[in-house]
């Protein structure tokens, strides 16, 4: 697989829903257009966004299926795969077609807080697990624990090309630059924040697994391709155009803002599954106005 095939602006799609609460597969095909035909380089299926701590296991399978059919090899698709016990995950990576899958994106054991030499252990055996190349996700705000730079870096070059980079979300800029000065050539630093997509871009990272890029992907992916072609001035006027988008979606909690963005454009549906609730009243008329005015 070429390397450049994950550059650029990756799109952590949500799962829609019903009022029912089933999957609302007509409205992610309608999504999964819309991100092709915005440009975006990848779509990321089964990630946080797409909520899936509450999705069922033949759920998670019916829109991995789903969404690899609609997608259709226009671009590439990246599973999200991981948790916090390892033997799970390999058992389910051993159990998984992954045919028309690019790579795995797999966030850090969550909750039971391991140390860096148990996060070192645990992504060297899904790297030699997977048939396809593995990406580390690091959220400390959602796991508990960090990823350190050095963890990392040992994992990029100890584990045969097969951890093919880092989506990094930790928001620690001295810890992200570290990774970037010490990186192997080719390994993928990836933003996890679209808040800090261009100053990580300016430092030499690759790209973005991005949430507001489901309601922005011509856009976004035109800051990231700017930024990638270095052409940082005509980024920054785009970057500035979409903060207060980013911070309208993330105001009460990612994927309720994000879906309310997506309601507003008549996209997909403005539902999610307990224990997230929907976007307030106000934070919805705050995303109307913004979407009006843009």
């Amino acid at each position: 697989m070429a390397l450049s095939k994950l550059t650029g602006t990756g799109v952590a799609i949500v799962t829609p829903f019903r009022k029912d609460g089933s999957i609302d597969f007509k409205s992610l095909e309608k999504l999964i257009d819309f991100l092709v035909s915005g440009g975006v380089s990848y779509i990321v299926a089964l990630g946080t966004t797409g909520e899936t701590p509450v999705l069922s296991k033949a759920e998670k399978k019916a829109i991995i299926s789903s969404v690899i059919e609609v997608t259709n090899k226009r671009i590439p698709v990246v599973m999200g795969i991981g948790g916090n016990c390892t033997s799970e995950v390999l058992e389910t990576i051993k159990s998984t077609s992954f045919d028309g899958t690019e790579a795995i994106l797999s966030v850090s054991p969550y909750y039971n807080k391991p140390g860096q030499e148990g996060i070192y252990q645990h992504y060297k055996l899904i790297a030699e697990a997977s048939p396809v190349p593995v990406i580390i996700y690091n959220v400390p705000g959602r796991t508990g624990s960090n990823i350190t730079a050095e963890t990392c870096l040992r994992l990029a070059k100890e584990t045969k090309g097969n951890i093919l980079g880092v989506k990094e979300a930790s928001g620690n800029m001295s810890q992200i630059m570290n990774i970037a000065k010490e990186k192997p050539a080719g390994f993928l630093l990836i933003s996890g924040d679209d808040a800090l997509t261009l100053p990580m871009m300016a430092i030499g990272g690759s790209g973005v697994i991005s949430v507001i890029g489901n309601a922005f992907p011509a856009d976004f992916s035109r800051m990231v391709k700017l930024s990638l072609e270095g052409r940082y001035e005509e980024a920054r006027k785009i970057h500035f155009r979409l903060l207060p988008a980013i911070d309208l979606a993330f105001a009460e909690g990612s994927p309720s803002g994000i879906k309310a963005f997506l309601d507003v454009m008549g996209i997909t549906p403005n539902f999610v599954r307990l224990p997230l609730v929907c976007a307030s009243k106000e934070l919805y008329k705050k995303i109307e106005n913004f979407v009006k005015n843009y």
